[in-house]
């Protein structure tokens, strides 16, 4: 059995592109989204057209029962999960407090935090059983700092942090990494760059900033330091990491434009 990378939130940006990396490196990669059948399928055929394995299916992350029992039937019927990329989505909306309702804020708490508990609830105890695993969690400025119009975003993802130091403070001695990667910047993705612009803006703002500009942070390299934290050596675990093209100022240096009105 080759082992599994398991990524949740594989869209055609970051998940994707790290589900097709780990299967070039040998991995099964086992792909989940919430919607577009055909566009998981793509992803798939895509990953075995250049040699990999990979399989998939949509799943709704904050139904019950459904994270617990894809850990169970992916380790019978496929093989060991040696890395969790948990790369879900937790953006409701730029909106004011009084914008924010109270479903909003507590899904955006259950995508981000609540239903990486409820995975590593089940994960973690297996991972423990063989003495090694990765869990690399994606995350984003968010986590780090809050702004007027994030009030949902700023705290599920700040909670999502949190949680990633709590398990390396439980399961790191176990022999359990656990990564959390703040993306600090755009990254040059169709499925979420791509719809929040829509196609004119995005295809300029690639033009302007990204492509041979390298201002917009490409999905590959994202994924190779995905691999690279994954293959490290325990003496140096990395067990945070921020990621922005070489052009953007730091999230600590410099106001956004999500905090202007």
């Amino acid at each position: 059995m080759k082992p599994v990378c398991l990524v949740l939130g594989a869209g055609a940006g970051i998940g994707g592109t790290v589900a097709a990396k780990f299967a070039k490196e040998g991995f099964h990669s086992y792909l989940c989204r919430r919607s577009d059948k055909e566009g998981l399928d793509r992803l798939i055929g895509n990953i075995e057209e250049n040699g990999g394995k990979a399989s998939g299916s949509l799943l709704n992350a904050i139904d019950d029962n459904v994270l617990e029992d894809l850990i169970v039937s992916i380790e019978r019927d496929i093989g060991p999960i040696e890395v969790l990329i948990y790369n879900l989505g937790a953006q409701t909306g730029m909106k004011l407090l009084h914008q924010t309702t109270h479903k909003e804020f507590e899904l955006g708490w259950r995508m981000a935090s609540f239903a990486l508990f409820r995975i590593a609830k089940v994960l973690c105890p297996l991972m423990v059983e063989r003495k090694k695993g990765n869990i690399i969690v994606t995350s984003a400025t968010a986590a780090m700092r809050g702004n007027k119009t994030q009030h949902s975003h700023a705290a599920a993802m700040g909670a999502r942090r949190m949680l990633c130091q709590s398990l390396n403070a439980e399961f790191a001695s176990q022999g359990i990494h656990v990564a959390h990667v703040v993306i600090d910047g755009a990254v040059d993705a169709p499925d979420t760059l791509g719809k929040l612009l829509g196609p004119e803006l995005y295809q300029k703002m690639r033009e302007t900033k990204g492509m041979e500009n390298d201002g917009l942070i490409l999905p590959e390299k994202i994924a190779d330091t995905y691999y690279h934290i994954a293959q490290q050596h325990r003496s140096t675990w990395t067990h945070e990491i921020d990621i922005r093209a070489f052009s953007d100022l730091a999230w600590w240096n410099h106001d956004t434009m999500l905090d202007k009105d």
